[in-house]
């Protein structure tokens, strides 16, 4: 499997497991991603996107994303798009 960067996290809200991103990449609904965290990494589906609290199919490189994440992660975690 191929995989390419495509941001890094910017922020994180813990309380409502929401992740920000800014992209160097392109990203869809539905893209399956690798985020690399300290202590591992964990791979999962896009099934929630939003660019400044609108609800988004997919976003370009540039845009800054908020996106559901299924474990904590932290500010300059690499995220990877896997294909």
């Amino acid at each position: 499997m191929a995989e390419q960067e495509i941001g890094k996290i910017t922020h994180y809200f813990g309380k409502i497991s929401v992740a920000a991103m800014k992209l160097t990449g392109a990203l869809s609904m539905g893209d399956t991603i690798k985020i690399v965290t300290h202590t591992g990494e964990f791979t999962q589906k896009v099934d929630s996107m939003q660019i400044e609290k609108n609800s988004v199919s997919a976003a370009k490189p540039g845009d800054e994303i908020g996106f559901k994440v299924a474990q904590p992660v932290k500010e300059g975690n690499a995220v990877l798009k896997v294909s």
